[in-house]
């Protein structure tokens, strides 16, 4: 799905666990293999954003997010075209994951994690991440 300015509508999930973060690594054949990343996808139409961001997990990793808390949003261009991301928290989330595209997956230590290794539109996530959770 497109927004007003023609940017597709993505969501990202920060997945937590036992005060570590989830980053998850593009496989081979897609666009940007080889970097990590927060998982999630493109928002189908007539989706919520939250409804979005549980089927992208379960699709790619296999489990079911079951607390979601509204984080940020931003727009970043890359060269195939405009992004508007739309990041949750994930506090809590049933199953394990389980990658489902072969995929490498990490837990990070907020403020100990390489931001060089992760995509470029979450170069100021990543080191905005802390825990506990502010609020």
């Amino acid at each position: 799905m497109v927004d007003a300015s023609g940017a597709l509508e993505v969501v990202a999930g920060v997945i937590w666990r036992d005060g570590l973060f989830l980053g998850v690594e593009r496989p081979v054949g897609k666009a940007h293999a080889g970097w990590w990343e927060f998982p999630g996808g493109k928002v189908e139409p007539g989706e919520t954003l939250a409804q979005a961001l549980v089927r992208e997990l379960r699709e790619e990793l296999a489990f079911t997010a079951t607390a979601l808390i509204p984080w940020r949003e931003k727009r970043f261009e890359y060269p195939q075209g405009p992004v508007h991301l739309h990041f949750f928290h994930v506090t809590a989330f049933t199953g394990e994951v389980v990658p489902q595209e072969g995929q490498r997956f990490a837990w990070f230590t907020p403020g100990r994690a390489d931001v060089s290794i992760f995509l470029p539109a979450n170069a100021d996530i990543v080191p905005a991440l802390s825990w506990p959770l502010p609020g």
